[in-house]
């Protein structure tokens, strides 16, 4: 669902992926290797929405802002299931938890990890590698270098999705039953909590 606004057609590069079931608007421009989950809202009507390269924004997301800002998510920004950010810049190689949502004039810095359900209000800055929590949200500490390499390993499985998207996905007719030895998807990437044991 991609919609001209005002004149205005949005740009995405031909290896991102934007699923038929995400609606994209007007002054929207995406770069390359860039995911857009179902269910993702990407409005560009009343301003510009910059999405650079290897961004991925998930499922049930809203991007949107003010009339008359441009919002930039920059390079290899993982915006997560159901997170709405309005209006606010993301730093490169950053992390928005599930359902966090950051309101206008924010400035997330680079390599920060925004928790799941996050309030960050108006205005608000973060410097780099700030990890930020809770409702108002807060840095509660320096994003580590452990942390930012586990976070970059879960975008690059993002990054390839829209290959695989490409080439493999396909709308079908459900099977009645499950099939005998049916494979089952790789576990080669863990949750934080596993990859620190």
């Amino acid at each position: 669902m991609i919609y001209e606004f005002n004149h205005l057609k949005p740009v995405i590069h031909k290896s991102a992926f934007v699923h038929p079931l995400a609606a994209v608007t007007g002054d929207v421009i995406i770069g390359k290797d860039v995911y857009v989950g179902p269910g993702a809202a990407i409005r560009g009507d009343w301003g510009r929405i910059v999405i650079d390269d290897g961004c991925n924004v998930q499922e049930n997301c809203t991007i949107h802002m003010f009339p008359g800002i441009t919002i930039t998510l920059k390079e290899s920004a993982h915006i997560g299931h159901g997170a709405i950010v309005h209006g606010a810049n993301i730093g490169r190689n950053v992390l928005v938890g599930m359902n966090a949502v950051i309101m206008d004039n924010s400035e997330i810095g680079d390599e920060s990890i925004i928790g799941a359900l996050a309030f960050i209000k108006a205005n608000s800055k973060f410097e780099s590698r700030s990890l930020i929590v809770g409702n108002p949200a807060k840095k509660i500490k320096e994003v580590s270098d452990e942390m930012i390499a586990w976070k970059t390993e879960g975008t690059k499985l993002y990054q390839q999705l829209p290959k695989e998207c490409y080439e493999t996905l396909r709308e079908c007719q459900p099977l009645t039953e499950t099939e005998p030895n049916r494979p089952v998807a790789s576990a080669a990437y863990k949750t934080w909590n596993e990859s620190k044991k």
